[in-house]
């Protein structure tokens, strides 16, 4: 039997290439609207971070995150994504 392959994937602000799984993916949907995919399976244009605060604070503050989704990014998915890494970053 074949081993299964992991997909891999690159955060926008580090540039380093992890399994899909290790790192948080935001969609712009096709209606234009952005959400934290938990299940990395919805449609539309996805973008991925670290769960770290430090690639948080880059991809926002060097807008990348913004440049790959091709979106300005509401307040509120921010401090949502905000939230999600903290908690990471306290159980984890």
């Amino acid at each position: 039997m074949k081993p299964k392959k992991i997909p891999m994937r690159t955060c926008v602000a580090c540039r380093t290439t992890r399994p899909k799984r290790d790192l948080i993916r935001i969609v712009r949907s096709p209606q234009g609207t952005v959400i934290i995919d938990g299940r990395g399976k919805m449609s539309g244009r996805g973008a991925y971070i670290c769960r770290t605060v430090g690639c948080f604070d880059q991809a926002v503050k060097s807008k990348r995150l913004e440049g790959a989704l091709d979106v300005v990014l509401p307040n509120e998915v921010i401090q949502q994504l905000r939230e999600l890494v903290d908690k990471e970053n306290v159980s984890g």
